[in-house]
């Protein structure tokens, strides 16, 4: 259990609400993220704002890890070779999201993103992908993605 101040008194927070108000901040950090990348590749270029962008990460997580990590960096042989992928997908992510922004509009390319982000996500689910527990993709789930793919389609509707 944490707690957070609001200024006039302190709310209880739990461990799963900790995860929507962490899952808030990564969507909205996102979103500002890939504008912000995308206005700085239309100044520098596309690959040489991708640099600056994964170069920044990579000292400021260097940072975070010196000051905060208390996890085994030697560990990482033991780790799923499929998985030291993960940083190769970076590039992936930020230059695509760049030129999904600037072809699109950030709404848009954001709502396209997010779409593929939980059609992905419930494959991972329902097929137990990664070590992940496998979960059943029911009725619910289809029903879901498609009521997102009909809000994209009606946010595009031009009269």
């Amino acid at each position: 259990m944490c707690y957070i101040c609001t200024g006039l008194f302190f709310i209880e927070v739990t461990h799963n609400m900790m995860g929507f108000i962490f899952a808030i901040i990564s969507g909205a950090a996102m979103s500002i993220q890939g504008v912000m990348n995308t206005r700085l590749g239309e100044k520098i270029g596309t690959y040489e704002a991708n640099m600056y962008v994964q170069g920044t990460a990579f000292l400021l997580s260097l940072l975070v890890m010196l000051i905060f990590g208390k996890g085994d960096l030697r560990a990482i042989t033991d780790a799923n070779k499929l998985y030291l992928f993960g940083g190769a997908l970076g590039l992936v992510i930020t230059i695509t999201v760049m030129k999904s922004v600037s072809s699109l509009s950030p709404t848009l390319a954001i709502s396209v993103i997010l779409i593929a982000q939980l059609i992905t996500a419930a494959l991972i689910d329902a097929f137990g992908l990664m070590e992940s527990e496998k979960m059943a993709f029911d009725w619910t789930k289809y029903v879901g993605i498609a009521l997102m793919i009909g809000g994209v389609l009606l946010f595009k509707w031009q009269r």
